[in-house]
């Protein structure tokens, strides 16, 4: 028999993180929100009994946009943009602090209505998944239909969906009619809607090799599709350019691995000012204790241990310092990745302010026995010692 045409969706949640806090706050609906503030830019009610929002203008600090609404976008505002930057450019916009425990649970409501209809599903994140639909006898406009209207009933909101033969076509394609869009791509489809795009929409194309393309003239998937391969070779080398003339002309391979290992799990804090490591260090202990018991917490909710801990410093000048310690036994321990953590930071030069603290498990393994519960020593690890 022969095999099934390939027909991968990609969903993507529409404006994720900024449409959960829309379910909370659905007086906003239609207005710019920016998502990104910290927990003192929680909502909170006036003596009316309304609630008061704090603006985009009243925020102070080195903190970036997690996300926006659709309306935030139109006046510019982005994810990964300074908050500062985005004040000057939406000063009225509505600023909401981030819950992530929100976000993780509509995450796992969305995936689980997928699942039921289409159980081959590569989890790409908390907003994003890849489906095998190749093996669905029925319309696949009519199935992907069936999958957006499941997410809108498990979790109130809204998705977008691209079809093609590939995941690098079902990717872009999911773009093409955000918000709440459905858009079926075929091979005979890419010259027309594929092509006109921007190179930069392909993912894997990254601002700095899109300036690179266009000092060269090509500016769109089509010009990149046309360009001669030498001259491709000689400026990104063989393999990145074979592969940019391959997902120029709609072509990728990659199967839909419905399971994967997790390599590592981390957490991280970036701070709303610089952090002086000495003179700020009854801050920076308890904080870094935390991010140690987090990390801990995660490792024993997934079911891993770790045999390598490390520690991500950010300094002021923006330069990041990374240190790993290799542990004789694995483990999710907290006391024990704190105490490795501190000897990560213990191999650092504390001379300058910090911007972000971090600390990262890896050399991760799955759980063959619980662990017993302890309680975490808070040691003066940004002391003078």
């Amino acid at each position: 028999m022969p095999s099934p045409i390939r027909r991968i969706a990609h969903l993507d949640m529409d404006a994720f993180y900024a449409s959960v806090e829309l379910l909370r706050y659905p007086e906003l609906r239609g207005q710019p929100v920016v998502i990104g503030g910290g927990s003192r830019h929680k909502p909170e009610p006036g003596e009316d009994g309304q609630l008061r929002y704090f603006k985009l203008r009243d925020y102070v600090g080195r903190g970036v946009v997690t996300t926006s609404t659709y309306e935030a976008r139109a006046l510019g505002v982005f994810s990964a943009m300074g908050m500062m930057k985005a004040a000057k450019l939406a000063p009225d916009a509505i600023l909401l602090p981030t819950d992530f425990d929100s976000y993780r649970h509509y995450s796992r409501l969305f995936k689980a209505a997928v699942a039921k209809i289409a159980p081959l599903i590569e989890d790409r994140g908390i907003d994003e998944i890849y489906i095998d639909l190749s093996q669905h006898a029925d319309d696949i406009r009519i199935v992907a239909q069936r999958i957006k209207d499941a997410v809108r009933q498990a979790t109130g909101l809204s998705c977008s969906i691209g079809i093609a033969p590939n995941k690098l076509l079902a990717k872009i394609s999911s773009e093409l009619e955000k918000p709440n869009g459905l858009t079926v791509i075929t091979e005979a489809d890419v010259q027309a809607r594929i092509w006109p795009l921007a190179a930069r929409k392909v993912n894997g194309i990254g601002p700095k090799a899109a300036e690179k393309l266009a000092a060269l003239g090509l500016h769109t998937i089509g010009e990149l599709a046309a360009a001669d391969p030498a001259v491709l070779q000689e400026n990104f080398g063989r393999t990145y350019s074979e592969w940019l003339m391959r997902t120029s002309n709609g072509l990728d391979d990659r199967p839909v691995v419905t399971s994967s290992e997790t390599k590592s799990i981390s957490r991280e804090s970036t701070f709303e000012r610089d952090l002086h490591a000495k003179l700020d260090r009854q801050t920076l202990t308890p904080m870094f204790t935390d991010l140690c018991v987090r990390l801990a917490g995660d490792l024993q909710r997934k079911g891993y241990v770790a045999r390598t801990v490390g520690i991500k410093l950010r300094f002021s000048d923006f330069r990041i310092v990374t240190r790993d310690l290799t542990l004789p036994n694995a483990t999710d321990d907290a006391i024990a990745i704190r105490q490795a953590a501190g000897e990560c930071l213990r191999r650092v030069t504390l001379d300058r302010r910090l911007r972000l603290l971090g600390v990262r498990a890896s050399a991760l393994s799955r759980k063959d026995e619980a662990m017993s519960e302890s309680v975490v020593f808070q040691g003066e690890l940004f002391s003078d010692e």
